[in-house]
Formats: structure tokens, C-alpha cells, sequence
């Protein structure tokens, strides 16, 4: 019989002065050994691979969170410079903690504070910039003219908190504002195009999904709410709204042109009410600033109505 042909598989042990070999013979035709050698060698492999292959995600995973985290901050550089370039300033906010309950020790105050993105669609000149003095007030109701600048100070509210609370600059001179939980905005829509419920069902309906979420400290951004019907029913609604939300220490600050709404609260005399106004020229003119101001039975309709039609003498003889 000739002699069994072996395989041979050395090991190699250091030592602090030599290296031994160990040799370990696995017979040629021993196939449970090649067997158990080969699931052996399998299970060091599949070790091996799946340690590298761990590595390998969580590198990929480092490079691919420092990507992202450096396009925000490059974004926000970006953003720095367009806004600079037109003029705008900017500024580090002044975080304060977040609001207890009551909201009676909440920070709000800017100076020059405007809206960036109103800011950069602008071709010439640059956005005005408005005060706010709303240390402890925990509702800011917003009255006055058409197209006076409301609705973008309340944006440009949003967007300083937002910006504020991720880190980022502020588009103002200089912004000092409590830490808000979370920020909701309910503005209004346009009717609804599958005609399945009316413009008042929608709001109301999106104001539940609200009230379903809010929480103490978090700040509602409100955008003529409930105009779309008359303004009776509107502020009453509003003023539930208000109320409930106010008590359970929610921060609000309200656009509207609802008088009846506005007219009650100013009469309340509320120290932690502050009443905004949309400035008027006597000539019809927006300065676009929002100055304190008691609400008035007008949002000068007419102006627009003039910018349209023209004056209302040309438009008899138009039609004469």
C-alpha cells in the first residue's frame, strides 16, 4: 500500500526570541477533517468580513453625516452672504430658557427683525425691518391695513425662531426670545378642490389636529384664522380658541382683521396682551412697520379697492 498523502496546515506562535511552527496535518482523504477544517476557516472568514464590512458602514456613515452637517453649515453661510449683500443685518439670538406654564416670564424682543426669504426675492432695496418689545406677553394680536406687512411679520417671527433654535443666525439686528417646545402655524387656505368641506370645516378642522399636539410652551402662529365666516361667528370661535390655548400656557400671536375680536381683547385691559398695528400714511401709503396700536374698526379696503378700480369719482364716469 503506498503511503497516505497528508495536507499540511502550519501555525505560527511567536515567542520573544523565536518563531516555532507547529505544523497541523489534515489527511488528503479525511473529508469530516477538510469538512470541520473548512467550516472552521468559514467561521474566521465570516468573522472577519462581517467586522470589515461594519467598519466599512460605519465610516460610510460618518462621511455621509459630516456631508450633510457641512451643507447646513455652508447653507447657512450662503445665506449669510446673500442677505448681507442686500443690506440686511444679521445677528446671534439671545435663547433664553424654555417658558414655565404661565408663559408670564417669556422672552420676545428684536430689533430690525424682517423676513429672509421676503429679503431675497426682493430685486431692489432691501425688507423693512420691525420692533417687538413682547417680554411676558403671551398673546400678540396683529390688527391693521391690507397689505400692511402683517402677514410677513408673523412669518418673519416663524422663521426667527426656527433659525434661532437650530443654531443658526437670526435675520435682525438683534433677537432675544424664549425656547419654544414646538412652533404650529395655522394660516389660511384656499377652498378646498375636492368640495368635501367647506373653508370653515377645514379650519377648524386643522385647528383640532392642532390642539391635539400643542403643548405648554409652544408657540402658535395664526394667520387670519376663521375669517371665512361672518365676523361674528369668526370671533367667537377665535376667542375659545384663544382662551383655551392662552390657560394652558401656549403662546399665540394672531393676524386678523376681525374687529369684534380684536376691540374685546384691547378692552380687557390684558397686561400679557400686546396689540400690534400695520402702519397707514394719511395719503394711503405702507411704511410696512408695525408699531403698537389699538385696533381699528378699519383695514382700509377701500385703498385697494382705489389701487383696482381708481378712484371712486373716475369709476362713475367711467361707467357714465
Amino acid at each position: 500500500m503506498s503511503p497516505a498523502t497528508f495536507t499540511s496546515i502550519q501555525f505560527e506562535r511567536p515567542s520573544d526570541d523565536v518563531q516555532r511552527e507547529d505544523p497541523f496535518f489534515v489527511p488528503e482523504r479525511d473529508e469530516s477533517g477538510m469538512r470541520a477544517l473548512s467550516d472552521l476557516t468559514s467561521r474566521g472568514v465570516n468573522s472577519t468580513s462581517s467586522a470589515l464590512a461594519q467598519s466599512a458602514d460605519h465610516v460610510r456613515s460618518f462621511f455621509e453625516m459630516l456631508r450633510a452637517e457641512l451643507g447646513f453649515y455652508l447653507s447657512c453661510l450662503n445665506l449669510r452672504d446673500r442677505l448681507t449683500a442686500k443690506g440686511g443685518p444679521v445677528c446671534f439670538p439671545d435663547p433664553a430658557s424654555p417658558v414655565p406654564a404661565d408663559a408670564g416670564h417669556a422672552r420676545l424682543s428684536a430689533r430690525g427683525l424682517y423676513d429672509a426669504a421676503l429679503a431675497l426675492s426682493l430685486d431692489d432695496g432691501q425688507a423693512v425691518g420691525n420692533d417687538l418689545d413682547a417680554d411676558g406677553r403671551q398673546l400678540i394680536m396683529i390688527t391693521g391695513a391690507n397689505q400692511g406687512g402683517k402677514s410677513t411679520f408673523l412669518r418673519s417671527a416663524g422663521q426667527a425662531h426656527l433659525m434661532m433654535q437650530a443654531g443658526m443666525f437670526v435675520p435682525a439686528s438683534s433677537f432675544a426670545a424664549s425656547i419654544s417646545t414646538a412652533v404650529f402655524t395655522h394660516f389660511k387656505r384656499e377652498e378646498d378642490v375636492t368640495m368635501e368641506m367647506g373653508k370653515l370645516d377645514e379650519e377648524l378642522d386643522r385647528m383640532s389636529v392642532i390642539a391635539d399636539q400643542i403643548t405648554p410652551g409652544c408657540l402658535l402662529l395664526c394667520n387670519e384664522s376663521f375669517a371665512s365666516t361672518n365676523e361674528r361667528e369668526g370671533s367667537e370661535i377665535a376667542r375659545q380658541v384663544i382662551r383655551a390655548l392662552t390657560e394652558a400656557g401656549i403662546r399665540i400671536i394672531f393676524v386678523t382683521h376681525l374687529y369684534d375680536l380684536a376691540e374685546r381683547y384691547y378692552a380687557q385691559h390684558d397686561p400679557a396682551t400686546l396689540f400690534l398695528r400695520a402702519e397707514r400714511q394719511p395719503d394711503g401709503r405702507r411704511t410696512f412697520r408695525l408699531p403698537a396700536g389699538e385696533p381699528l374698526p378699519t383695514s382700509y379696503g377701500e385703498d385697494l379697492y382705489q389701487q383696482v378700480f381708481g378712484p371712486a369719482d373716475q369709476a362713475h364716469t367711467a361707467r357714465a
